[in-house]
């Protein structure tokens, strides 16, 4: 293998995005840049209290261009920006958008350009939950059933549900909306310079997970089956597809235009796409019944499974089971947390709030200091809660959270749920109720674990990677003592973008497949929690309760919608 083969992995999460050049010999990177995405930063097109949350394409744009650019400097310029042979992408999701039929999304153009329902979908949008429950009642009584591959229920954070709220809610934007299509496919498009939607090559990953498409359906669910649930859908799989890629495929060759904005040469192969968790599963050197964990403002749970073992078997209540969406020729089972990293940052704004509105207008300082304090107290508050719960003694009485202020995920999604803090009194301070959201994000994580073993899928181990694994200590050790688990930590730090580079090496040709480029390239892990024994017997009560409140808060939310 030529030393100076590289290759460039883009990783889309929900506040920025990444870029990093891999080394394809060694996987040794040689830069790597992040963008953060100027509009989302000042809060525009969101509203967090209708759980609307948009992103305009020109943050994307402008963060493949700047982020890409910086790293090829960073790295050495023109010699190395000869070297890279490929790129491939990774995306959150579903994050979908109305498109036209050159595939232009609708905030490109002119008469869009502000409006949130022309804009990229963000995955933890939720202003789809009626539509999803309409999904899901109409799948029960068809003879097929259209949601066997996803669990059984579909999420108001996937693909239909928005297009349908969509195209229910803005007149202007269903009429210019064309096709629906997802983040992490128009990216590739974009590179490639493509002006016709019915040659976009649409992800496996995406479409399998998201948009119910499955190869027992060949393809996906007929035309009456969306029809009847709302006429406004009627037509609509027409305009999207009916193949899809693996992200071992190439999506094309880099257009002129993009190869010309990026410094690259013209013979630039172009991945096919896939969501983030999925590549990053892939960069954190996921192995067969490994639970990798992606653990950002939310969690994804990807477990790689050989198809030999689970022929015939459907996983009740997670996200998907869909062949060749994590390692091509293994099925890839998702399953995920709705809020993780969000919890936490929701916390902190909370006690952030005199902060920002007390200090800042107060007299006694100059606006620079002012300025440097404001900054100074904002990034201490999740290190010294961390230092400060992990020293509180453990009691039977201890404060008691549920983890689902984003609704749930899995095992079996329900959006309209909400989040609790039970036990609360006097002596409850900011270090309890810190420990306990973070022990029950860990004990949602456990629960997850405990349906793929209830369905007879074993996790053997687990694989932690994203911003949480790698800057929370506290929290690992907390999620290692409830699974009772040892918890890997990979080493690299843009985990997903590393993923994406070895789908790239494999695009490229410069590895057969993707078993030989995670071999190739995968760095490695460099810490490992293990479960504490003195915590375990604790955590194994605490979760009972945190079952119970669940179940309370459940059954009271049922009772409360009816």
């Amino acid at each position: 293998m030529s030393k100076d083969q590289y290759v460039i992995g883009v990783d889309y999460g929900s506040d920025s995005v990444r870029s990093v050049i891999i080394n394809t010999n060694n996987g040794a990177e040689l830069a790597s840049s992040v963008f953060y995405y100027p509009r989302w930063q000042k809060g525009l097109y969101c509203n967090p209290a209708k759980n609307q949350f948009r992103q305009h394409p020109l943050d994307y744009i402008e963060g493949l261009e700047q982020s890409i650019k910086d790293c090829i400097q960073k790295a050495g310029g023109l010699t190395i920006a000869n070297g890279i042979k490929a790129i491939a992408v990774d995306t959150t999701g579903s994050t979908p958008v109305a498109v036209n039929q050159q595939g232009v999304p609708l905030a490109l153009l002119p008469e869009f350009e502000l409006n949130p329902n022309a804009m990229f979908v963000l995955w933890k949008d939720h202003t789809s939950v009626k539509e999803a429950m309409q999904i899901n009642q109409h799948a029960a009584l068809q003879d097929i059933n259209y949601l066997k591959y996803c669990g059984g229920i579909y999420s108001s954070e996937w693909f239909w549900a928005k297009l349908l709220h969509i195209l229910r809610v803005d007149k202007e934007v269903k009429n210019a909306c064309y096709s629906w299509v997802e983040h992490c496919d128009w990216i590739p498009f974009l590179l490639t310079g493509g002006n016709d939607i019915s040659e976009m090559k649409r992800s496996r990953c995406a479409a399998g997970h998201k948009a119910l498409w499955a190869e027992e359906f060949n393809g996906l669910p007929p035309n009456e089956f969306f029809k009847s649930l709302d006429p406004l859908l009627d037509g609509f799989t027409e305009c999207l597809f009916k193949d899809t890629y693996t992200s071992d495929e190439s999506a094309g060759v880099i257009s002129q235009e993009w190869a010309l904005r990026l410094g690259l040469n013209a013979d630039v192969v172009i991945g096919v796409g896939a969501f983030d968790a999925h590549m990053g599963a892939v960069g954190g050197q996921i192995e067969p019944y490994y639970l990798s964990k992606v653990m950002g403002t939310s969690t994804c749970d990807i477990l790689a499974v050989p198809q030999k073992d689970i022929e015939g078997l459907l996983i009740k209540g997670i996200c998907g089971q869909v062949n060749g969406s994590v390692i091509p020729g293994m099925l890839g089972l998702e399953a995920g947390q709705s809020a993780f990293g969000d919890i936490y940052a929701w916390f902190k704004e909370i006690l952030s709030w005199p902060i920002k509105n007390l200090l800042r207008n107060s007299t006694l300082l100059d606006s620079r200091t002012l300025a440097a304090l404001e900054q100074e107290l904002l990034d201490q508050i999740i290190p010294e809660l961390s230092k400060q719960a992990a020293t509180l003694a453990k009691t039977d009485d201890d404060e008691l959270a549920l983890d689902w202020l984003n609704g749930r995920r899995t095992p079996d999604a329900n959006q309209e749920l909400k989040g609790a803090i039970s036990k609360l009194d006097l002596g409850t301070d900011a270090p309890r109720i810190f420990r306990a959201l973070v022990e029950a994000s860990c004990f949602g994580a456990k629960n997850i674990v405990d349906r793929f073993t209830e369905e007879g899928i074993p996790v053997k181990g687990i694989i932690g990677i994203g911003g949480v694994a790698k800057k929370s200590p506290f929290v690992m050790q907390t999620m290692a003592d409830v699974l009772n688990m040892p918890i890997r930590i990979h080493q690299f730090e843009h985990t997903c973008a590393l993923g994406a580079a070895m789908f790239a090496a494999v695009v490229a040709g410069i590895y057969p497949n993707v078993e030989a480029a995670m071999e190739g390239m995968g760095s490695g892990f460099d810490q490992e929690y293990i479960p504490q024994p003195e915590n375990v017997s604790y955590y194994e009560d605490r979760f009972l309760k945190y079952k119970a409140l669940g179940t309370f808060i459940e059954e009271s939310t049922k009772a409360s919608t009816k």
